[in-house]
């Protein structure tokens, strides 16, 4: 079954603190690899919790001015 498409103006609405991996590369409409290869380039800014790595959503919304 396949996921719900995340999109950037759902990213905006949201009141969540945080996304994960996933809903970035669904609102990108790309891999999740890609994703996770930018968090450790430093380009996608995130914070580790434990195992989980989590991708503070107004400082990603920034990125691409969507934050307004």
């Amino acid at each position: 079954m396949a996921e719900a498409t995340v999109t950037i103006k759902d990213l905006r609405e949201s009141d969540d603190v945080a996304i994960t991996r996933t809903a970035v590369a669904s609102a990108l409409g790309i891999d999740p690899r890609t994703v996770t290869a930018s968090i450790k380039n430093g380009t996608i800014p995130s914070v580790q919790l434990g195992r989980r790595v989590l991708i503070p959503r107004l400082p990603f919304l920034a990125l691409f001015g969507a934050n307004e």
